[in-house]
């Protein structure tokens, strides 16, 4: 068939699937329908094919032909480092798997439509990517390198497996060798696919910070604030009037402190607490952030998209300017505030057995550390000094504490306690230590403080049936359960489970049995892998790890958008403004507000991984040769990785397991040895030395020194 007469067909198809009277066929319906001869069909489905590749026709998993929109299975596509991939389709449990060689030009994230395939791998479904419906990739960070008449850009993302061509004149004065920023302008380029122009210079990647700014870049986490923003900020006054808000309870009487870490500078939690007859009155006074950022001001809306405030190794990327977040929004010592206080009654076992929620003033009498109060707890003569007037009150606060633990570890709260991981570095941003995060009673006494806040307001908004947003966390996937029962199974634990599911207090309990032994933390990462995501809603689904049937984020408004939506619908409820009017206003948009806060939560968290990742390995790549003990954190087919007290964790290739071939046993978890029958399994000691560090991966390569 020549190219006339094809083109000819492909129309005629074409016009037949858009009828309105057209319902999907297969090749040989489509065939009968249209007077092909048997003899020309192999010529009929060569065209169908073509059709299917250019985006025009779409095939269903049945094998019908029909409008690309209405048959073909859509999905996200995720890209490998490898170059192969998967596409999840909406509905089905089970991912797409698509070779190499079906990915054609989509990229990582792109949003694409595909065939299935005959599998090449037995038992996951194959497919082969026909058509790129929404393109996801706009912005690549990456290593510029000149080139003849133009430039190219490498991705630092390793799952984009294209260069970005840079037309001459689009290059931004960038030089060799420079990271920067570019914009994908066309995505068509005969050589490269990918065609851009620069429109930032981050520098050479060796020069202090531009390693950090790259994967903010990369993950399109603003820096900078729009003029706009900044100017409605730097309106706001740097003192408050109290005598201009005669309407607030005044609590400035009231003792009160704040406890937070040594380098923190928004505080927007204060507590203050009292006994009461025989029970407590504890205050939890948070910043009003929201009296000072208006809905759907610059402030809000630049809030709103940032979502949250990203905390990374040197630096804060804050959710509002640092004039708020630093200045007026925060707690400072000695100095008049604003704050929506939870006032609870609670009896001596800890129940809260009454609340008020308030707009209030409030004065705090001392800015604390964990480390000071600590120190007090633990009866350190010299912080006792410094701080005998509040000893008392935080030796009160540490008795609270463990009462209100106490009731939640009674109900099936999980407390996995992983060791977040502390990174010092020098002037430079060289990482010069990794340890885990110190945490003691101090810092435990404030989570459980701002527990109880979240909970009780929560609990009624609830019963208030306000619109809101709660934090809610669903019960794990049955299957993850069965599979991380098997894990503990390989280790001489168990977890008992009924259909896959599982209650907390059974995690909790078993979590509790390897309290301050090397496995806690390795074990509690296992279930914590096994849990689904929190996420934000609109509806109260419940908190399955705190075993909480009402929770929210009521306590961060500085750093965290949904505490500060929260806050303004109460505010509105208190105020008697609540009226049907503006709770359908909020039912419109806090389905939109969750969604996008839960995005920007995950996205912060990836870049605050992907920022550790990095400084681990650069530490790493400056004790090559050194030997560490650990335990085996994960096994694969191809090693098994091993994590450092200090929390950084590499792979040990089978390639550097000396004497003897060994092999995966899937179901227990373990590397056996084919000839010695030497066995490595999930929470084994091992000693190891630094072997290699891959500086544009980030990987660590450990070698095997012996068992310990």
């Amino acid at each position: 068939m020549d190219k006339k007469k094809r083109e000819e067909q492909k129309k005629q198809i074409e016009e037949l699937i858009r009828h309105p009277d057209y319902r999907p066929m297969k090749r040989k319906e489509l065939a009968v329908l249209l007077g092909v001869p048997k003899e020309k069909r192999e010529e009929l489905q060569q065209v169908l094919d073509e059709l299917v590749a250019e985006g025009r026709l779409g095939l269903s998993k049945r094998g019908k032909y029909g409008i690309p929109e209405a048959v073909a299975l859509t999905g996200v596509f995720c890209a490998t480092a490898q170059g192969y991939g998967f596409v999840t389709v909406e509905g089905r449990e089970e991912d797409f798997y698509i070779p190499e060689k079906y990915v054609g030009d989509a990229l990582h994230g792109d949003r694409v439509q595909l065939v299935p395939e005959k599998s090449s791998r037995g038992h996951r479904s194959e497919g082969r990517i026909v058509r790129v419906v929404e393109r996801n990739t706009s912005m690549v960070v990456g290593l510029y390198r000149k080139r003849k008449n133009g430039g190219v850009v490498i991705p630092d993302n390793t799952k984009l497996h294209r260069e970005v061509w840079i037309p001459k004149g689009k290059a931004h004065s960038a030089r060799d060798g420079q990271k920067v920023v570019v914009e994908i302008t066309g995505y068509g380029h005969p050589v490269y696919g990918l065609e851009g122009r620069i429109t930032e210079i981050l520098g050479r990647p060796a020069a202090p910070g531009v390693d950090v700014v790259s994967i903010l870049r990369a993950m399109d986490i603003p820096e900078e604030f729009p003029p706009d923003v900044l100017a409605q900020a730097e309106a706001v006054p740097d003192t408050v009037d109290a005598a201009a808000f005669p309407e607030r309870l005044d609590l400035r009487q009231l003792r009160m402190v704040t406890i937070d870490g040594e380098d923190s500078k928004d505080l927007d939690d204060a507590v203050s607490l009292e006994r009461a007859g025989g029970g407590y009155r504890l205050g939890v006074h948070i910043a009003d952030v929201s009296h000072y950022v208006p809905e759907d001001s610059p402030l809000d809306r630049e809030a709103r998209q940032r979502g949250t405030s990203v905390y990374v190794a040197d630096r804060v990327v804050p959710m509002l300017p640092r004039k708020l977040s630093n200045g007026i929004c925060s707690l400072n010592q000695g100095e008049d505030r604003l704050a929506l206080s939870c006032l609870m009654e609670l009896d001596s076992r800890g129940c809260v057995t009454g609340h008020q929620i308030r707009e209030t003033i409030i004065r705090v009498d001392r800015r604390m550390t964990y480390t000071a109060v600590h120190a007090v707890l633990t009866g350190d003569p010299e912080a006792e000094r410094a701080y005998g007037e509040l000893a008392d009150l935080f030796r009160l606060m540490a008795e609270l504490a463990g009462k209100l633990r106490d009731r939640r570890r009674q109900r099936g709260s999980i407390d996995f306690d992983l060791p977040e991981t502390k990174i010092i570095l020098d002037a430079k941003g060289n990482p010069v230590e990794i340890r885990p995060y110190p945490r003691n009673a101090a810092t435990e006494l404030i989570e459980d403080f701002m527990l109880a806040a979240n909970e009780t307001v929560a609990e009624e908004a609830y019963w208030q049936e306000l619109p809101f947003v709660y934090r809610v966390h669903p019960e794990p996937d049955p299957e993850k359960i069965q599979e991380l029962a098997g894990v503990l199974r390989s280790l001489g634990g168990r977890l008992r489970t009924s259909k896959g599911k599982v209650h907390p207090k059974d995690l909790q309990r078993l979590l509790a049995q390897l309290e301050d032994s090397p496995e806690e933390a390795f074990v509690s990462r296992l279930a914590l892998r096994s849990m689904q995501q929190a996420k934000y809603s609109p509806e109260c689904a419940g908190h399955f790890g705190l075993a909480a049937p009402y929770y929210c984020h009521f306590t961060s408004p500085i750093r965290r958008y949904p505490d500060l939506q929260i806050h303004r619908i109460l505010k509105e409820n208190l105020r008697g403004a609540l009226d049907p009017e503006r709770r359908g206003h909020y039912h419109s948009i806090l389905t939109e507000v969750a969604a996008l806060s839960s995005q920007r939560e995950r996205r912060a968290v990836e870049a605050e991984r992907a920022v550790t990742k990095k400084k681990m390995a650069q530490f790493m790549g400056s004790q090559i040769g050194e030997v560490y003990e650990g335990l085996i954190s994960g096994v694969t087919r191809w090693g098994f990785y091993v994590e450092l007290p200090s929390t950084v964790e590499g792979l040990v290739p089978v390639s550097r397991i000396p004497g003897d071939y060994f092999r995966l046993e899937e179901k227990q978890h373990c590397l056996v040895g084919e000839r010695t029958g030497r066995t490595y399994r999930l929470g084994q000691p091992v000693r190891i030395s630094v072997a290699a560090v891959d500086s544009e991966r980030d990987t660590i390569d450990f070698a095997l020194e012996e068992q310990v």
